[in-house]
């Protein structure tokens, strides 16, 4: 039976995942996942494309909704949750062409991050989960956290393997044996990772339910230069996966490894709260579709 084999949070837009053995499930993401993020003075977000050892900021939740931001070389800093509804700045930002209103965190954090990466940065708190949309094609009146567009993102080990088998086969006998080196599942930053199914099963998935909360899979997920970076290190490490995926599970410009989710809301349920996910939840496919095909 496949099962759910991890869980992660990001508390911080490509900060340092938390992996928790249960998790709140909201109709806009894990609780508390990518509910924070960094944008340059524009207004537009800052990821590890642009500074890497964002992989090593780890983003601690407090009680009272807050952070406790700690990095290599920075002395750690509390930072109190803003709200536009108490009163707080709010400033125009945007994921990926979507704009949308945060709540401005403190100056405190701006110089702290600006100090940390040498760059002009502004920490915004997403106060009001029902103000970004995400992308009405795939997922209409849905929102999403500041992820980069869906709710969720799921992986499967045996996928995985596969990618790392053909990763192997393609540096063999090449001049560098570190080439072929296995990539590790946290390059991929997935919120659920499932183990216990056939390579590739998920591209045919179209529900499913994890434990208690059913999900809809709605697009597989494009990869880009973040797979790259070793999210122990904060560096990046060179052309792989992105070049394996290149070559056996490209459709089109994208680069696919994950399938995005969007939750469910069960009948007669109210409230943010939909269900809770547990690793070690069965996971069983309720819907099946036709598979991409992908490839050269």
């Amino acid at each position: 039976m496949s099962r759910l084999t991890s869980l992660h949070v990001h508390p911080l837009k490509s900060g340092r995942r938390l992996s928790p053995q249960s998790a709140a499930v909201e109709p806009w993401g894990l609780a508390g996942d990518r509910r924070w993020m960094l944008a340059d003075p524009s207004g537009r977000f800052v990821s590890q494309r642009e500074h890497p050892r964002l992989a090593l900021v780890r983003a601690e939740p407090r009680p009272d909704g807050g952070l406790l931001l700690a990095a290599p070389g920075a002395r750690p800093l509390e930072v109190a949750a803003p709200s536009a509804e108490r009163g707080d700045p709010t400033a125009g930002v945007e994921v990926w062409g979507t704009p949308f209103r945060a709540a401005v965190a403190a100056a405190e954090a701006h110089a702290w991050f600006s100090a940390l990466f040498g760059a002009d940065l502004r920490l915004v708190h997403l106060d009001d989960p029902l103000a970004r949309p995400a992308d009405p094609e795939y997922a209409p009146g849905v929102t999403v956290s500041m992820a980069d567009g869906f709710p969720l993102l799921l992986a499967a080990t045996a996928s995985l393997d596969a990618l790392n088998a053909a990763i192997a086969a393609d540096h063999a006998g090449g001049p560098d044996p570190e080439a072929g080196a296995p990539v590790p599942m946290e390059r991929f930053r997935p919120n659920l990772v499932v183990g216990g199914t056939e390579p590739w099963a998920e591209d045919g998935w179209r529900r499913i339910r994890v434990g208690e909360v059913v999900f809809r899979v709605v697009k597989p997920c494009g990869r880009c230069v973040i797979t790259t970076t070793d999210q122990e290190t904060g560096t990046v490490r060179g052309p792989e996966p992105l070049r394996a995926l290149g070559r056996h599970r490209r459709i089109g410009r994208r680069l696919l490894f994950g399938q995005n989710l969007v939750p469910e809301r069960p009948a007669g349920q109210a409230g943010p709260v939909l269900g809770t996910v547990r690793v070690g939840d069965p996971v069983a496919v309720l819907e099946e579709g036709p598979r991409p095909v992908a490839g050269r």
